[in-house]
């Protein structure tokens, strides 16, 4: 039996992608206690006076040097569980880092079932079974939606603006505009933080829409 409420240190910038994992995170292991850092300065420091469950860092955090951080690490605690998530395409949605039994390198793509079964092994003894829920599978064309309007959302899930989503999709902003108003009509949600959140947990978002 767990004596003290096990805590996540999430380093990663207040984005709609955190918010997403954040979701995740507490419909899987609502007993855990989450704590954030966006300074990368600070994840070193942090991690040497203080124990974590689990260490979770975004790879696109500003400021970030891995190399260092990792020797740190490496240094301070060896078995320091940690989650690293990538923009790095070409890997496989889940792939294991050196020490796969407290390293992970995961897709920031990687779909909400994919990333929970690779943290279900660590994190099993904080799962709550009253509480937990049953993620998707594979992602299945969602009723609904059209493929413009998934493709649409997967890039709002990975931060772009309409500008630059205009951009990847040769739309004009307009259009974009109108297509994120009637995901959050048909979604049934009042904002971005809220459909991505919803998204996240019934699978809709296609891995290939947020690259």
């Amino acid at each position: 039996m767990t004596t003290s409420t096990p805590t996540v240190l999430v380093a990663a910038a207040p984005t709609l992608h955190r918010a997403g994992l954040v979701a995740l995170l507490q419909e899987q292991w609502p007993a855990l206690r989450l704590t954030f850092t966006a300074d990368a300065t600070q994840v070193a420091h942090r991690v040497c006076h203080e124990a974590f469950a689990l260490l979770i860092i975004d790879g696109l955090l500003p400021g970030l040097r891995l190399g260092p951080l990792l020797a740190h690490l490496h240094q301070a605690r060896p078995i320091q569980r940690l989650l690293l998530l990538t923009e790095a395409r070409a890997l496989a949605p889940v792939v294991p880092l050196p020490c796969a039994d407290t390293r992970l390198l995961v897709s920031r793509q990687a779909q909400p079932a994919a990333l929970v079964a690779a943290l279900a092994p660590w994190l099993a003894e904080f799962r709550d079974a009253a509480t937990g829920s049953v993620w998707p599978g594979p992602w299945r064309p969602t009723e609904g939606f059209s493929p413009r309007e998934l493709q649409v959302l997967g890039l709002v899930a990975a931060d772009h603006d309409n500008a630059a989503i205009a951009d990847k999709l040769c739309l004009s902003v307009r259009t974009v505009e109108s297509h994120r108003r009637t995901l959050l009509q048909k979604a049934g949600t009042r904002s971005l933080i809220g459909l991505v959140v919803m998204a996240l947990r019934r699978g809709w978002l296609q891995p290939q829409s947020m690259l």
